[in-house]
């Protein structure tokens, strides 16, 4: 197809798109296909991962660990901006393809390869968040994207398409569930969910307990935080990592982070979506109880308003872009005071803050308190309001006149 290019590093999964495309590109492009996988946590059996390649014709496969740096560079960096899209999603997909993009690019050089492909369609989010990141790190780097050019342009035509060439594949045309995992979360499109108003099965989730099966009987932790990250769990010191993994287990149990919602993708359809993040459901919850007695209010309004614009930059694929990192910086800078502990009651799907408390506390009982004080003048209420009803006393004088 195309004899310019002379090797090709795939980000390999081992599921149907990317298998079928591991021996498509072989077949279309007849030079080496590199496969390569990231593992960010996503508990897949890398060995047979590592067979299903060879054995489907990969010249050599790579199976990089890289769940440490996912959590700390990437995950806890927008944990700390609070990002959400929509006000639902927590952006466990679209977090993940700036990290795996640039392992790709790393790779793509160690092989000397001069090609990288991805296994997105032409209707998702993936293969913006893929290629803007290849072109923002290697911009000579040639970009194959199969499901733009190639006519398997459907879930039965792949799985087909794999029985023909003896790829297995985890799905089947009567469950053809289109699912991506990581550490922070699981998404599940496709199938039965295309239709918004059905329900999702019960046995389609793989992660968390239903709430009506979680355990009666709540469970306290608490978590502490440094300059905006969460580094202890009920006292014990943990790496972003671990941190992770501790709460999604804690979360899962408890029924934690079931979310079903029809995002709006960047390239202007609806798309339904269905997830699964205990852990960073818990997380999010926390850091903005931390944040409540320790930012100041004018710079916790100012940096709220700007977090639908960074979400959405991380949604779109703008990870590397200059806009996110200034973002970032600004946003980082916010967290030098978000010190302290938080307390949760985790019950059956629910994450409730009970209790915070920072030694950089803005919070003073003595100023709030309903009770007796000695150091705020209710007096001083009565100018405060009467200068900031100013403008609509005279707003409503000038209209009474005009009548």
């Amino acid at each position: 197809m195309n004899n310019d290019v002379k090797k090709i590093v795939l980000a390999y999964s081992g599921g149907l798109d990317t298998s079928v495309i591991l021996k498509w590109l072989q077949v279309n492009y007849d030079c080496p296909v590199v496969a390569y996988a990231a593992d960010i946590g996503q508990e897949e059996d890398w060995d047979a991962v590592r067979r299903k390649a060879v054995d489907t014709g990969a010249s050599s496969v790579y199976v990089q660990d890289l769940k440490d740096e996912f959590a700390r560079d990437y995950i806890f960096p927008m944990l700390r901006a609070n990002a959400i899209y929509e006000g639902v999603y927590l952006l466990g997909t679209s977090i993940a393809r700036p990290l795996i993009a640039k392992e790709q690019i790393r790779i793509a050089k160690q092989e000397g390869a001069d090609a990288v492909s991805h296994g997105a369609t032409g209707k998702g989010n993936d293969q913006v968040r893929f290629e803007l990141t290849y072109m923002a790190l290697n911009p000579d780097i040639k970009i194959i994207a199969p499901w733009r050019t190639w006519d398997l342009n459907s879930r039965n035509r792949l799985i087909d398409f794999a029985n023909e060439h003896g790829i297995p594949v985890p799905v089947t045309k009567e469950k053809p569930y289109s699912m991506d995992a990581n550490m922070l979360h699981i998404s599940y499109e496709g199938g039965i969910l295309e239709d918004p108003w059905a329900e999702p099965p019960e046995d389609m989730f793989t992660w968390t307990r239903s709430p009506e099966e979680a355990p009666d009987k709540p469970t306290y932790i608490e978590i502490t935080f440094e300059k905006g990250d969460a580094v202890a769990l009920d006292g014990q010191p943990l790496s972003p990592a671990g941190m992770l993994s501790a709460l999604n287990e804690i979360g899962a149990e408890n029924g934690v982070g079931r979310v079903d919602l029809v995002e709006n993708r960047f390239v202007g359809m609806k798309s339904r979506g269905v997830y699964e993040t205990p852990g960073g459901t818990i997380l999010r919850k926390a850091h903005m109880a931390m944040e409540s007695v320790t930012l100041d209010r004018e710079v916790m309004h100012i940096r709220d308003g700007l977090i639908p614009r960074y979400a959405e930059l991380i949604y779109y694929g703008f990870w590397f872009a200059p806009e996110r990192q200034m973002l970032q910086t600004m946003f980082d800078e916010t967290q030098a005071n978000v010190n302290g502990t938080v307390r949760l009651k985790i019950y059956k799907g629910n994450c409730i803050v009970v209790g915070r408390k920072s030694p950089n506390s803005l919070y003073r009982p003595d100023f709030a308190t309903f009770e007796e004080d000695s150091v705020y003048s209710q007096k001083d209420a009565e100018g405060f309001i009467r200068l900031q009803g100013l403008r609509l006393r005279i707003k409503s004088m000038v209209e009474k006149n005009s009548c």
